[in-house]
């Protein structure tokens, strides 16, 4: 967990690669957040739907992201998380979880450092894009 002191504006945050998305893993997925909508998990329902395949749920990515800025900052340093869905995500996809520094922030005791994040796969799509807020 990194400190206050060690972080500077434009460091990149150490990123995470996650193994290839599985339609097992989404099936899991929907049995832990309760979302069973059938274009995440039955694949004739996906292409009945206009998609060609099953597509991973977004928090599901979301959470991925969570994953690289709690590794970096510890779950308690993060004060606020927001993020915006730019593509789907089918299984075989393999994901990359990136983040930069934007400010570093001091007024009076408190310490925050303002981040912005985002989801791409292999080819470089982006995914999901969001910015979080870290207080130390």
């Amino acid at each position: 967990m990194i400190k206050w002191e060690d972080i500077t504006e434009n460091m990149e945050i150490p990123s995470i690669t996650k193994d290839p998305i599985t339609q097992v893993q989404l099936v899991r997925y929907a049995g832990a957040s309760g979302d069973f909508n059938p274009i995440h998990t039955v694949p004739d329902y996906a292409r009945e739907a206009g998609l060609d395949g099953t597509i991973a749920h977004g928090m599901l990515i979301m959470g991925m992201m969570g994953q690289m800025i709690s590794s970096f900052a510890g779950v308690k340093n993060v004060k606020r998380y927001a993020a915006s869905f730019k593509n789907i995500t089918k299984p075989g996809t393999v994901l990359i979880c990136k983040g930069v520094i934007k400010r570093k922030i001091e007024n009076g005791s408190e310490k925050t450092a303002e981040c912005k994040v985002w989801v791409e796969d292999t080819a470089g799509d982006i995914k999901l894009e969001g910015k979080v807020s870290l207080s130390f």
